[in-house]
């Protein structure tokens, strides 16, 4: 059934399907060798949509359902996923929140949407217990945050979880410019994330990774986000260059306190349980 925001109109089920098919072929090419990394651009998104209801204006669960897909057909065993969409994961949570074999990171504005979701005491349960962690972020979060989020939690969980692919919910509604998020993220930053990831993917699982296109809602820059991760993945420049990125004096983009005692908590509680149970 079509949830809270998430219109459903002629040809919606056709769009979805779509999306939902295209994240699963994404998958399967990069398990299957046939591509080293890639970007599926779709819409609608998928990482609200729960088992029983559409939400967020995502109808199906398109990361969930291409990890489902891979494991029910034997091309993987652990997958990880990381989503820095600007709002909490909350579809790709559930999907996954008693389950030991795949692992879930949310990085997100602290109760923006789903307000009631997203908690940092939301570690998974039953045989999930401690392979779901979500750092909701402070508003106002910019570089600084997202990066200590990144390598003091979802880079040292990635390394004891060792899964045989890292996927990237990838949301750009974290942006300085977009109508629906606070955060202050710009493209390079985007670049900075994939580029760290490809690398931890290079040691932990042959370098696959498999980004889906998630959140970001301003027409005028969701763009130059897209480009420089794009580029990133594939090794080369386009030559676009973001203008609104370039010599601009963005301030808070540095690591605030407040910010810090977010991830440190993170840190201490649902990373620290993930290792024991690892």
């Amino acid at each position: 059934q079509a949830g809270d925001s998430a219109p459903f109109g002629p040809g919606s089920f056709e769009l979805a399907c779509r999306a939902a098919g295209a994240c699963v072929a994404g998958a399967h090419a990069v398990m299957g060798g046939q591509v080293d990394n890639a970007y599926v651009l779709t819409r609608p998104p998928g990482h609200h949509a729960e088992r029983d209801q559409g939400r967020g204006f995502c109808l199906f669960g398109n990361i969930a359902l291409a990890i489902l897909d891979l494991l029910a057909h034997g091309k993987a065993e652990r997958v990880a996923v990381v989503d820095w969409d600007v709002h909490h994961g909350n579809g790709t949570e559930q999907a996954f929140y008693n389950r030991a074999d795949v692992l879930t990171i949310s990085l997100h504005e602290d109760r923006l949407y789903p307000a009631e979701s997203g908690a940092l005491e939301d570690n998974g349960a039953g045989a999930g217990a401690g392979f779901n962690i979500n750092v909701p972020l402070p508003p106002g979060s910019g570089a600084g945050a997202y990066t200590a989020a990144l390598e003091r939690v979802v880079v040292p969980a990635f390394e004891a979880f060792r899964p045989d692919l890292i996927v990237i919910a990838c949301g750009f509604d974290s942006s300085h410019f977009d109508p629906m998020g606070h955060m202050l993220l710009l493209s390079p930053h985007y670049a900075a994330f994939t580029t760290r990831l490809l690398g931890l993917a290079d040691a932990l699982c042959g370098g696959r990774v498999l980004c889906c296109h998630e959140g970001g809602y301003s027409e005028s820059y969701v763009p130059f986000c897209g480009v420089a991760t794009i580029d990133t993945l594939r090794g080369a420049d386009s030559g676009v260059r973001d203008r609104y990125a370039e010599g601009s004096d963005f301030v808070w983009q540095a690591l605030q306190p407040h910010q810090s005692a977010v991830v440190d908590a993170a840190v201490a509680g649902p990373l620290a349980t993930l290792v024991k149970h690892c």
